[in-house]
């Protein structure tokens, strides 16, 4: 049975733990932006618990109750304070405004058309505190990757699961350049059982240059796109994009 990703909140932690570099980076933006904290997308709290760790009044907002039911259990073993919320990125209405919001992992890229892209950058700029900073990280395009998106079944990664061992991760994806999407299953196998699990996983693409002309038509300006998590400057070459925006007003 395919079931969609997020609906299985510990296999989405085994297979994308949680990465240092990206949480140091999201804490210094929190630090140095105020008190109060958004995140978009929040998932299962890789980022934001170890933010409200730092004392910061933080909030976080997904779409899936798998993914909060994971992050307040996270929360409270921790002994840490977030306010979990059930919501929509592309169209929420919260209490307040906020010192920083932010969107991590390609989670973004979960809303495909640009209407519903500028619509959550809209909603990103009403939530703003005057001074304050959008944050957020999307891959950069790789047009021989995403050639390489053909519908062919091949080896993506692998994983250790503590209850089933070693288990291979298999995709096949194919890429809509129409639409800038790339859609796709995962199969994740172990020695003993063959595709014992699968999920559907679909994800757009944003070019560099289409970028900031969406956030701009969302009331937002970028004013720094780096390349990697040191905050080296975004080149052609840069795996990642990674934005820093503040209100156009």
């Amino acid at each position: 049975m395919t079931q969609e990703l997020y609906s299985d909140a510990r296999l989405y932690d085994l297979l994308f733990p949680a990465d240092d570099v990206a949480v140091d980076f999201y804490r210094a933006e929190a630090g140095s932006a105020g008190e109060r904290v958004l995140e978009l997308g929040s998932g299962t709290g890789h980022k934001l618990i170890p933010v409200a760790a730092d004392g910061h009044q933080s909030v976080g907002l997904d779409l899936s109750p798998a993914m909060l039911a994971e992050a307040r259990r996270k929360a409270d073993e921790r002994g840490v304070s977030v306010e979990w919320r059930h919501g929509d990125m592309s169209d929420f209405d919260l209490d307040g405004e906020f010192d920083l919001i932010f969107i991590a992992a390609n989670a973004l890229l979960h809303l495909h058309e640009a209407d519903d892209i500028v619509q959550c950058f809209r909603a990103v700029r009403r939530h703003l505190a005057p001074g304050g900073r959008f944050a957020f990280d999307v891959f950069n395009p790789s047009v021989r990757l995403l050639a390489g998106a053909d519908g062919t079944r091949r080896p993506r990664t692998c994983f250790t699961d503590p209850d089933r061992g070693d288990v291979r991760v298999d995709v096949d994806d194919a890429y809509d350049a129409a639409a800038q999407v790339t859609r796709g299953t995962w199969y994740f196998s172990t020695d003993s059982e063959s595709d014992f699990q699968k999920v559907s996983l679909a994800v757009r693409s944003i070019f560099p240059q289409e970028l900031p002309v969406l956030l701009e038509l969302g009331g937002l300006r970028l004013i720094e796109r780096f390349g990697d998590w040191d905050r080296a400057l975004f080149t052609a070459d840069s795996s990642i994009q990674l934005c820093v925006c503040e209100s156009d007003a």
